[in-house]
């Protein structure tokens, strides 16, 4: 899987939903200067060539496990976002060592929840891959910024336009998105951790303006997972990384301490 190392000092491996792994972008630096942080590309995004099989969130889970072990990274902390926070939990239900942080997990909806992700995001995707060759142009704009990305972030104007523009382009050239997506959609829910399994300490961080998974989710999350802490960011959306990136760093840093 391809990835990049940043920073020096206890390693942190940093886990994108639908996405890649500039999706991090606004707290790399920030992280680095604490620990070295290894932000991956799953299989079938950004640069990492796609699953030989069907994607699956199991699958991709078991390739993320597959590369924390070649790396020889068997205890290492984690950071997961959207689907990835979903896959950080599994590793830690699995028995997982580390600690955890699972920034809006997926896989904890209803049936109704599950059919309004992939309508509203699969909306989304549609649109933005029809007008790519206007993405430049309507990036550079704060109200464009807004209009593309309302349903992930609390305060889209506010955000860099590079970052909007290299997330939105991923939306056309990462080959395993549409699989995955369906997996999420179609696929297993999320299982549970019972009180005392857990070996790492689990923190899971909701945006209370998640328009995504919404905040009510995060109510099933912790009865599933008993253990784990639940955060709540204020004037947030999907990604408290992009909204709240101070506020994310702060609390990767506590939870990820010794």
């Amino acid at each position: 899987m391809h990835h990049i190392r940043r920073g020096t000092g206890r390693p942190l491996v940093l886990v994108h939903g639908l996405s890649n792994l500039h999706n991090w972008d606004p707290i790399v630096p920030a992280l680095a200067r604490h620990r070295e942080v290894l932000a991956v590309d799953l299989p079938g995004f950004g640069q990492s060539p796609p699953l030989p099989g069907s994607v699956s969130v199991a699958a991709l889970t078991d390739a993320l496990a597959e590369f924390i072990t070649g790396q020889g990274l068997d205890d290492v902390d984690l950071v997961g976002s959207s689907m990835g926070a979903r896959m950080v939990l599994e590793l830690a239900r699995r028995g997982h060592a580390g600690n955890v942080v699972a920034l809006d997990p997926g896989g904890f909806w209803s049936d109704t929840g599950a059919r309004y992700l992939g309508v509203t995001v699969g909306a989304s995707l549609a649109v933005v891959r029809r007008i790519q060759p206007a993405l430049p142009a309507l990036t550079r704009s704060r109200l464009g910024r807004t209009a593309l990305l309302l349903q992930f972030s609390a305060n889209p104007g506010r955000l860099d336009p590079a970052l909007v523009l290299q997330e939105l382009q991923n939306f056309k050239t990462s080959p395993s998105l549409d699989d995955a997506l369906h997996a999420l959609v179609h696929g297993p829910k999320q299982h549970g951790a019972p009180a005392g399994s857990l070996r790492g300490r689990v923190v899971i961080g909701w945006g209370r303006n998640d328009r995504v998974t919404p905040p009510a989710q995060a109510a099933h999350a912790q009865e599933l997972f008993p253990d784990a802490t639940v955060h709540w960011f204020d004037r947030c959306g999907h990604f408290p990384h992009w909204d709240k990136a101070e506020e994310t760093t702060r609390l990767i840093v506590e939870t990820s301490a010794p």
